[in-house]
């Protein structure tokens, strides 16, 4: 269930693309380096990048949101709570794999799933004294090491949460021929899992997709608690209904070994697609339903910082991400905002601790 898909999104994911060779991805500048300081130059490029919003138009953005902010009655909400799992499904058996476009500016942002950081890793510490797992009794020791599980004798694992159809995890597979990797992908929508493993680049040796439903407090990863390197939220924690953020987050993290990173990007306050709402999708506060039935939230960075910290994750990056797209063609401008995080489990926490 993790892509934005609101309009306008397309143009972000589109304007990131690069090509598949690692020397492009070099090439690829940060989010945060092209300036606008000329407004005559703005159909120059198809983005610009920390555009500073007048006060004018931030009170505009308010406003708006204000006047389409009266909620749906509770039945309505709850209809589409119950139903979550339906209206994604129904969403990716008719797009299939051809609405998303591979995220590759992934690896500029995020140099954890680049090859890279691979270099001079020490293989994962023996199972022996590796972090107990919830689905082995505490102090059972020798329970724990006749336990395996998919990717055990991996040297660095990386989850995604909310793969969709795959548009992150096959770059990572493709990038990343570190035979020490291993990459673990799951999704709420049993459609999106099956299009993943029906996909020719899926490669079960160094890969596992599965249905999980990130919300459900009684979910379970395939993965003991402890065992993550990497853990990636993009454009899905926003899908969650809100009261259901903050446990989600922590299960998370409680998967991340000492030092590992969780990695978000996803909708900042005041998007263009909040904007674009009309009057009866509000669901509650800054929470969406849109015309599919899927759902969205739009986050601030004291939101997120708030939902990382609680999970007992240090911050290494909250920034907010302003731009301003263009279709240099239609002559048109669209203000994006997204927030991007790297939150980390203390280095020197005991494994079984979280």
């Amino acid at each position: 269930m993790a892509a934005p898909y609101t309009a306008g999104d397309g143009v972000h994911e589109s304007t990131c693309i690069l090509s598949q060779s690692s020397a492009a991805h070099e090439k690829r500048p940060q989010f945060g380096t092209r300036f606008l300081t000329d407004p005559r130059q703005v159909f120059q490029h198809n983005a610009w990048d920390n555009v500073e919003w007048t006060e004018e138009q931030e009170a505009a953005a308010k406003s708006k949101v204000q006047e389409n902010s009266q909620p749906l009655p509770p039945e309505k909400q709850e209809d589409f709570d119950s139903r979550a799992n339906e209206y994604w499904n129904d969403f990716y058996t008719i797009h299939e794999n051809r609405f998303f476009k591979d995220r590759h500016w992934l690896f500029t942002e995020f140099p954890e799933l680049a090859p890279a950081c691979l270099h001079d890793r020490r293989p994962y510490p023996d199972r022996r004294h590796s972090p107990q797992s919830s689905l082995v009794p505490s102090g059972d020791v020798a329970a724990f090491e006749a336990t395996d599980f998919p990717g055990s004798s991996a040297s660095y694992r990386i989850l995604e949460v909310g793969c969709g159809v795959g548009n992150t995890v096959f770059p990572i597979l493709k990038t990343n021929n570190n035979p020490g990797l291993f990459v673990y992908c799951c999704d709420f929508s049993s459609t999106a899992v099956d299009l993943v493993k029906a996909n020719p680049e899926y490669d079960a040796g160094r890969c596992l997709a599965f249905v999980c439903d990130l919300s459900d407090d009684c979910a379970t990863y395939p993965v003991p608690d402890g065992s993550l390197d990497v853990v990636v939220l993009i454009f899905v924690l926003s899908a969650l209904h809100p009261d259901k953020m903050r446990a989600s987050v922590s299960r998370l993290a409680r998967l991340l070994k000492p030092g590992g990173v969780m990695l978000l990007r996803d909708y900042g306050r005041y998007d263009m697609a909040q904007l674009r709402f009309k009057k009866g999708r509000c669901l509650s506060d800054n929470f969406y339903v849109r015309g599919d039935g899927t759902r969205v939230y739009f986050f601030t960075q004291d939101e997120l910082h708030d939902l990382f910290t609680e999970a007992r994750l240090e911050k290494v990056q909250n920034l907010v991400d302003r731009r301003l797209q263009v279709n240099r063609g239609k002559q048109l401008t669209m203000y994006r905002v997204w927030i991007q995080c790297k939150y980390r489990r203390n280095p020197e926490e005991k494994p079984n601790s979280a």
